[in-house]
């Protein structure tokens, strides 16, 4: 069990996620993170990673790459559809070919191991440093001829006001802050935190979205299906 320090703000801490399913090298790292300026915690594997991302904000991801199931660089690549959270990629591998497949992936640094511990935390401490300060979230946007209030749930316009549902406002919002973009399904499931049949309920909240926000659900304008890839919101962005 971990004994928290009441005199540290833990809140200040850059929290980070290590995901490696070695036992002896997860607790280590975790622990001599925790011991050197961090809040670390620890995941087995990609899935038990998914489900924590989900629940809680991390500041980096330190992941191994030869994880059963799937692989750290499968991981990688997938969160780079809904996330930018800096990565650091732990591998046995150190030849060049492996370095470049793991930053192709969407890696931001690769360490080798065996490592000196010390060298991780520098290399944590340099991609934060290179992370962008994160800008305060908008929650008021502009949807063709729509005034959207994210905390509210409230769609405006000059013909009256709509009321969405929670679920329908999650969906809105996340489309509207990447406006002009194509989002998966699985994306869009991740994004909104949805659960398990995530993909089914986008289908299914896209459509509801549509008959309240389009003239003609039949050929929308703003909330459009890219065959084979997804969903795009056109003519919307933060207010």
């Amino acid at each position: 069990m971990t004994v928290l320090d009441s005199s540290i703000d833990y809140a200040d801490l850059a929290h980070i996620l290590v995901v490696d399913d070695d036992d002896r090298i997860r607790s280590l790292v975790a622990r001599y993170l925790n011991d050197h300026g961090f809040m670390a915690m620890s995941a087995t594997d990609a899935m038990q990673a998914e489900k924590m991302l989900r629940f809680s904000d991390f500041d980096a991801l330190v992941v191994d790459i030869m994880m059963p199931g799937k692989t750290g660089l499968e991981w990688t690549k997938e969160l780079r559809a809904y996330s930018d959270i800096p990565v650091l990629l732990l591998t046995a591998l150190g030849e060049v070919d492996d370095k470049v497949t793991g930053l192709d992936a969407g890696a931001d640094d690769y360490l080798a191991k065996p490592f000196e511990p010390k060298e991780l935390v520098a290399r944590l401490n340099a991609m934060l440093r290179r992370k962008p300060a994160q800008k305060t979230a908008s929650t008021h946007y502009k949807i063709g001829e729509w005034s959207f209030d994210s905390e509210l749930g409230v769609m405006e316009s000059a013909a009256g006001n709509v009321k969405l549902t929670e679920v329908e406002s999650r969906l809105l919002k996340v489309l509207a802050q990447r406006s002009g973009e194509i989002l998966s399904r699985e994306a869009l499931a991740k994004l909104c935190q949805f659960d398990d049949a995530g993909e089914r309920t986008i289908d299914v909240q896209v459509t509801r979205l549509r008959r309240k926000i389009e003239t003609d659900t039949k050929n929308p304008k703003l909330l459009v299906t890219v065959r084979g890839k997804g969903y795009l919101l056109r003519d919307g962005g933060p207010a």
